[in-house]
């Protein structure tokens, strides 16, 4: 039997940019509940990247997500007593969370700075395809690749 289509809420947009993705994000970067504190890091990652390179930030944001968001990933499929790993498409959903885990990861990941220099900085890296979040992108890639002799046990 097929699970039963889950409800998608509608998201507010952020106060500052009014961009439904920055608040996703702001979620996503929060800890423990303190969404002011999350708010707060990521408007200033934001106002720095603004500050520093005079562009766009939203801009530099969008492109930094669509660089770090992965097309294929491997899914573990038992068949016959064996696991394999299966190379299969990633869903948009998925794409976009999996690629606000990575830069947050990577930023939480750096030592010795504020989170929103650490964050603002490779959003900035991952925006010109370097940094943490573009590796991990390229080693799923590089996974799936490897496994592509599997992928007609996708079904």
């Amino acid at each position: 039997m097929r699970r039963p289509i889950k409800n998608k809420h509608p998201r507010q947009p952020d106060q500052k940019f009014k961009s439904e993705a920055i608040s996703r994000f702001i979620n996503t970067v929060m800890l423990d509940g303190k969404k002011d504190t999350a708010r707060k890091v990521v408007y200033d990652a934001l106002d720095l990247l603004k500050k520093e390179d005079g562009v766009d930030p939203i801009e530099v944001f969008e492109t930094a997500i669509r660089n770090v968001s992965p097309v294929m990933e491997v899914r573990s499929r038992r068949v016959g007593g064996a696991n394999y790993q299966v190379p299969r498409e990633v869903p948009q959903q998925r794409r976009t969370s999996l690629a606000y885990r990575w830069l947050i990861n990577a930023a939480r990941a750096k030592k010795g700075k504020p989170m929103a220099e650490k964050l603002a900085n490779e959003i900035l890296m991952a925006a010109k395809n370097e940094g943490e979040a573009i590796k991990k992108k390229d080693d799923m890639h590089r996974m799936a690749d490897a496994n592509k002799a599997f992928a007609h046990f996708a079904w």
